[in-house]
Order: C-alpha cells, then sequence, then structure tokens
C-alpha cells in the first residue's frame, strides 16, 4: 500500500460577497490554493465544496459536521470563486479551510 491520496484540493473562504454597504450571504467568495488567475478558475467551476467544523455536542458519535456547496463562477481576475453553499456559511468561519472536491469531473 502506497501513501495515502487526497480528493480534494485546499481553499480558504474569505468572506461574503459585497457591494459598499451591503451583503450578500448566500454568495461565498473562496481563494483557492494554487490559482492565481481568471482562466485557472474553469477546472473549478460546478465542482462541490465542503466546510468541515466541529460543534459541540455529537451527531450519529461524531463530533464533526459538514456544509456542502458548489462553485459558481469566477470573481474578479485573480483565482478568487464564488460558491452558493447549502446553508449560508458563519461568519466564524472566515478564513477558516474549505475542501474542494475533484467532483464532478467535466473532463
Amino acid at each position: 500500500m502506497g501513501q495515502p491520496t487526497r480528493l480534494y484540493s485546499k481553499g480558504r473562504f474569505l468572506g461574503f460577497q459585497r457591494g459598499k454597504r451591503t451583503q450578500h450571504e448566500s454568495t461565498a467568495l473562496l481563494q483557492l490554493e494554487n490559482v492565481n488567475a481568471k482562466e485557472e478558475t474553469d477546472f473549478y467551476t460546478g465542482k462541490r465544496v465542503a466546510y468541515l467544523y466541529r460543534a459541540p455536542t455529537a451527531k450519529n458519535g461524531s463530533h464533526v459536521r459538514c456544509i456542502w456547496g458548489r462553485i459558481t463562477r469566477p470573481h474578479g481576475n485573480s483565482g478568487i470563486v464564488r460558491a452558493k453553499f447549502r446553508h449560508n456559511l458563519p461568519p466564524r468561519a472566515m478564513g477558516a479551510s474549505v475542501r474542494v472536491m475533484l467532483y464532478p469531473s467535466n473532463i
């Protein structure tokens, strides 16, 4: 048996999409690992995203819970992407890491 293979790419939750005075919590902004240009985000569009966090009480024998989302489109020209989650991410998640699953594949 070889080394375990990681089936996801890392990302970071930067904050919510916003204007000058309003913030849209339904759209999260993510910085993906090793993605620095708008053209490089095409591969990740449609991929699923998981935000994992620890809860104080256990459910089904585990304290770890997950909020699922999907990358929708690029945001700007520097490799930031927009994502929509089933439930909006909590504000305490800003700066936290997310997992970008490498499926569904569009190759």
